[in-house]
């Protein structure tokens, strides 16, 4: 990094634009424009950007002239520094991003709200492990210039590390959702004992289940507010989200996945009453596998986090066979960016989650007791009523269940559960809920905790 970038903050990167009048594809009237990033602050590695115009590759080469500095920055002559990464707009509106690709691996993109949320990565190495995690780096593109009739845009990308390298290619076709096409090739350099296949970053502070951070004036915060899976099996599951005192580490086991993602299901502003982040509107992440993944494991890491500033949920797909030097592993795979994921269950969904103290009002407390209160809408949950016989099936590790109750819940048109948990000397539960009906069928997906004091 040359000295006038060296030590920049926050305020003088952000002063950093790229001149609009520079775009990539400016004048060719097509559907996307290019702009790039320039190198600071925590984007330190330069990357290589080529434009591919009908098969043959061409360097993107970097000039100060193509940025506007802030008053804070003092460019001096310099050799070419390469990018940052890049941001790419759709017609009807340039001026904002429809995806981007900065740092590491990371990229991310929106739906129809065109409002950033979560983030994904191009590959994760050992995460949640005790030892420090590796980052992968994407350390060129190769952007293709798309025809004048087209609509999709396809990126190739070189991915590098100590451990693994990596060839991927990305069709992303904007809209809602905003649909990524993505295959990527893998060759380990050593054993990698963690390896995540479609990660994803996002953030949750505070929701209506957790309020273990929750001194702000906006009743909740949060990128995503669950993690859905749907399993091999066809089984639906839902995980609220947590920000634990803790790390906290969950594996779903699977056999070749159907999907699973970080998605924002509560999209009711007065829930967070937040006008400048618009955590209403943070689009959720599915992914869909394309082909047979075969066994291995739907990772979720929680982290603590003091604020909003922290990304501190990962989740991934871990495949079951071990990672060897010398290998060639292909996984391919849809991300959809958008409101609603792109395939529901049939049956009634998860749409909120509470906790509190247990029991019943005005007695004595002997024991420790929390409640919880699920409420499922959807599938044939608006048909049932109380002579359906709608019953909840519970189960928890330790501890035992108390009053499991549900009901109608005419407000959601769906139903509402409810039980006590007394964990006793446990200090971690895990939960497992569903409804089902008098014929023993599920009508409802299942709801997956890990409750801890």
């Amino acid at each position: 990094m040359p000295a006038w970038l060296e030590h920049i903050d926050w305020d003088a990167y952000q002063s950093i634009k790229f001149r609009a009048d520079q775009a990539l594809w400016l004048d060719e009237d097509l559907a996307f424009q290019v702009r790039m990033f320039h190198l600071g602050l925590y984007y330190r590695k330069p990357v290589v950007l080529h434009e591919v115009v009908d098969g043959r590759s061409y360097p993107i080469e970097y000039s100060r002239d193509l940025f506007e500095f802030g008053p804070k920055v003092k460019p001096s002559r310099t050799h070419d520094l390469g990018f940052a990464g890049f941001r790419v707009a759709v017609k009807d509106d340039f001026e904002r991003d429809m995806f981007a690709f900065l740092g590491a691996s990371y990229f991310r993109a929106v739906g129809k709200t065109m409002q950033y949320g979560l983030s994904a990565r191009g590959l994760a190495v050992n995460a949640g492990k005790e030892t420090p995690e590796e980052f992968p780096d994407f350390r060129a593109f190769w952007l293709e210039r798309p025809a004048a009739d087209s609509y999709t845009m396809v990126i190739h990308a070189l991915l590098d590390s100590p451990s693994i390298a990596g060839a991927y290619s990305f069709a992303v076709t904007p809209g809602e959702p905003t649909v990524m096409q993505v295959e990527s090739h893998l060759f380990p350099r050593i054993a990698v004992e963690r390896l995540g296949i479609a990660p994803m970053t996002s953030m949750f502070l505070n929701g209506e289940n957790d309020r273990r951070v929750a001194d702000d004036f906006r009743p909740e915060i949060h990128d995503c507010d669950g993690l859905a899976m749907r399993r091999g099996s066809g089984e639906w599951i839902w995980r609220p989200l947590r920000n634990p005192s803790g790390v906290l580490f969950n594996a779903y086991a699977d056999d070749n996945p159907r999907g699973f993602g970080l998605l924002q299901r509560d999209r009711v502003f007065d829930h967070y009453q937040d006008d400048g982040a618009y955590y209403d509107k943070r689009p959720s992440l599915w992914i869909e596998p394309v082909g047979d993944w075969g066994k291995g494991e739907v990772i979720l890491v929680e982290i603590p986090a003091k604020d909003e500033t922290f990304d501190n949920v990962v989740a991934f797909w871990h495949p079951a066979e071990p990672v060897l030097p010398g290998q060639h592993l292909s996984f391919s795979y849809r991300m959809y960016w958008g409101n609603e994921p792109p395939a529901h269950s049939n049956n009634g969904e998860v749409v909120a989650t509470r906790i509190g103290l247990g029991g019943v009002p005005g007695d004595k407390l002997t024991v420790v007791k929390r409640k919880f209160v699920i409420d499922f809408r959807g599938g044939r949950l608006a048909e049932l009523g109380w002579k359906d016989r709608v019953e909840p099936v519970i189960s928890a590790s330790e501890g035992r269940i108390e009053a499991p109750a549900a009901r109608p819940f005419k407000e959601i048109g769906g139903w509402r559960c409810n039980f006590d948990l007394v964990p006793g000397a446990a200090e971690k539960v895990n939960l497992r809920v569903y409804l089902r009906d008098e014929q023993g069928a599920a009508v409802s997906e299942t709801w997956l905790y890990q409750w801890s004091p």
